[in-house]
């Protein structure tokens, strides 16, 4: 291959390669001379202003507009918001649960203030989409097979059922019709759209909201042990690497030109 790919491409495509020999085909290749995997480095997250955010978040529409809150307000992911589930948010105690986040764990995070009353707006149609699903028998995805030989209807609840589904139903291969969680892109061009109406010059997606939460609370003080478990970091050096914000301003080191 001539083609000049990023490490991430290459390790990728290393990693497919030994899993096709080992577990597929039963015949590890081992240790390769001259085939190492390449060294990824390490770059700094984009972050965004609060002033910046609040232009962003204004600029996406309303039923989108509560899952960029999330993003930013609870430190999402946004594969872990779009799986959000009605039973998965506590509105008393302003609490998010993520089930099955990067690594399998869960976690909780908190429920922004802000995003209650566009959440509550959002679960109000969302009421009437099920309602209609269980007329139809329209099944929620995403139901391991032994909880649901435990519990039948589970599919068809309301507490099972997606914060954010999707606008169509699908056959499944067994024949049931089942509703998915609203597609990633679709959030995804949103905010690349809201970047470019506010007339940001700096490439920002959905993970900008998750790197701007990270920053802005080291900003307020916060603890990163909090902030670790927040984000659900396995390993804290991934989270260390918002600490770059200590560096700027008056929290740490000031350039000798503002002396001047």
């Amino acid at each position: 291959m001539t083609e000049r790919v990023s490490a991430s491409t290459q390790n990728q495509a290393l990693a497919a390669l030994s899993f096709l020999y080992g577990p597929v085909l039963g015949a590890p290749f081992g240790r390769i001379d001259g085939v190492v995997p390449a060294h990824t480095r390490r770059r700094v997250a984009l972050v965004l202003s609060k002033q910046e955010v609040r232009r962003l978040v204004g600029a996406i529409p309303e039923r989108l507009r509560v899952c960029a809150l999330l993003m930013y307000g609870a430190g999402l992911r946004l594969t872990e918001c779009l799986a959000l589930r009605i039973k998965d948010v506590d509105f008393d105690r302003h609490e998010i649960v993520v089930r099955d986040g990067k690594g399998g764990k869960d976690r909780r995070t908190p429920l922004p203030e802000r995003a209650v009353a566009l959440l509550r707006a959002q679960l109000r149609w969302v009421r009437g989409v099920w309602r209609r699903d269980w007329g139809a028998k329209v099944e929620v995805t995403g139901i391991a097979d032994s909880l649901r030989r435990k519990y039948p209807r589970a599919g068809f609840d309301w507490p099972w059922q997606y914060v954010f589904p999707a606008t169509r139903t699908f056959e499944a291969a067994d024949g049931r019709r089942m509703r998915h969680h609203m597609h990633a892109s679709l959030v995804q061009r949103q905010v690349a759209l809201a970047a470019r109406r506010v007339g940001f010059a700096k490439r920002v997606t959905c993970h900008t909201l998750r790197h701007s939460f990270a920053t802005h609370l080291l900003e307020s003080g916060a603890d990163i042990r909090t902030v670790q478990e927040l984000l659900g970091h396995t390993d804290l050096r991934t989270t260390m690497r918002y600490t770059h914000v200590l560096n700027r301003g008056g929290l740490g080191v000031r350039s000798p030109a503002d002396a001047l």
